[in-house]
């Protein structure tokens, strides 16, 4: 186990995303963000389905930051209530998970 997550959060698109990630990396509460748009969300939010098109972005960060991230994204995100979910990685590149705690606050 490493002190390495992956943190999955999602948004309205593409653009607002990229700019929350930027300030994340800025402010090194994550080394990097992968991004995938479009995806499509299939959700039920207040009593109803929904079917609209979001973006998505994995960022690599340290375990002790998910809190911080968390308050983040409740702060600054469009929707009532942001999906920001961590997952931890096992194991990988060990070259790469340094590099991961080196571009972020400890």
């Amino acid at each position: 186990m490493t002190d390495v997550v992956e943190v999955i959060i999602t948004g309205p698109d593409a653009d607002w995303l990229a700019a929350f990630t930027r300030r994340l990396v800025d402010d090194r509460l994550a080394a990097c963000g992968h991004h995938l748009a479009p995806i499509r969300s299939i959700y039920r939010w207040q009593d109803s389905v929904h079917d609209e098109p979001e973006a998505r972005v994995a960022l690599h960060t340290r375990a002790s930051l998910v809190e911080r991230i968390t308050a983040r994204a409740n702060e600054e995100h469009p929707y009532d209530v942001p999906c920001v979910i961590a997952l931890p990685v096992v194991r990988g590149n060990p070259a790469y998970l340094r590099w991961v705690l080196g571009e972020t606050t400890a």
